[in-house]
C-alpha cells in the first residue's frame, strides 16, 4: 500500500560523495522513524543512520562525521548524503519507513528495493 523508491546510487572514487534519496509513496498521513541500511556483499544487513520525525537522528559509528541524514516531510522523503566515501561503504543501500500511518491503520516493515554504491578507484 506504499511504495519506496531509492535513487542516488552509483560508482565514485574514494573520497567522493553520494546523496541518496528515497520518496516514499501512497495515502500517507505521517511517517514516523526513516532509515537507511546498507547490506554489502557476505555480511549481514546493517543500519546506517535514522532520523525521527522530528528531525533526532542517530548514526552508525562506522558513518560517524561523514554521512548526513535528512528528511523532508512535506515530499515524504529522506536523504542520505555520504562525504569521504571508502571503498568499505561498497553495498546495496536500502531505505526503511519504520511506521507509515495511512487511512485506517500503520504499515510497518516497509522498505525500499535498494541502489547499488561502489566506492573505488
Amino acid at each position: 500500500q506504499v511504495q519506496l523508491v531509492e535513487s542516488g546510487g552509483g560508482l565514485v572514487q574514494p573520497g567522493g560523495s553520494l546523496r541518496l534519496s528515497c520518496v516514499v509513496s501512497g495515502s500517507i498521513i505521517s511517517i514516523d522513524a526513516m532509515a537507511w541500511y546498507r547490506q554489502a556483499p557476505g555480511k549481514q544487513r546493517e543500519l546506517v543512520a535514522i532520523i525521527t520525525s522530528s528531525g533526532t537522528t542517530n548514526y552508525a559509528d562506522s558513518v560517524k562525521g561523514r554521512f548526513a541524514i535528512s528528511r523532508d516531510n512535506a515530499k515524504n522523503t529522506v536523504y542520505l548524503q555520504m562525504n569521504s566515501l571508502e571503498p568499505e561503504d561498497t553495498a546495496v543501500y536500502y531505505c526503511n519507513a519504520d511506521r507509515v500511518l495511512i487511512p485506517g491503520k500503520y504499515l510497518t516493515h516497509n522498505w525500499g528495493q535498494g541502489t547499488q554504491v561502489i566506492v573505488s578507484s
